[in-house]
């Protein structure tokens, strides 16, 4: 094999195992939804863009939450959100703000992803 080919069979695996490593290994960025006065209601705002910011979202059980996805993006993968445990499909249109409301009335840990699945987030609902 020449040194031309070596240098793309190293390059072509450096690639998998980092889109491996970004997609299902890495890190995720954690926020807690902020109760607003009087505990009537949370929010916390999500950024669209390659993945969602922050990628584990914290929310009280009992208190009605809001998520506002901000979509930063043209990505055709990025353009709807599912949050099935909560019987939710939302359209996200590029470059705005789109609030979805919903009743976190269960504890437990909930998943978030783009209707292809290739994006995801995961809702954590506590006591």
């Amino acid at each position: 094999m020449s040194t031309a080919q070596w240098i793309v069979v190293v390059a072509g695996t450096a690639a998998i195992a980092w889109i491996n490593w970004y997609f299902f290994l890495a890190e995720r960025s954690s926020a807690a939804a902020k109760v607003r006065a009087g505990g009537s209601t949370q929010e916390v705002e999500i950024a669209v863009k390659g993945g969602y910011d922050p990628g584990v979202i914290h929310l009280k059980r009992g208190v009605p939450a809001r998520l506002v996805f901000n979509r930063q993006e043209t990505s055709s993968c990025s353009e709807e959100v599912v949050i099935g445990a909560f019987n939710i499909r939302r359209f996200l249109p590029a470059f705005q703000r789109t609030a979805i409301e919903l009743m976190p009335d269960r504890s437990g840990t909930f998943d978030v992803s783009c209707g292809m699945s290739m994006l995801h987030a995961t809702l954590v609902v506590e006591d």
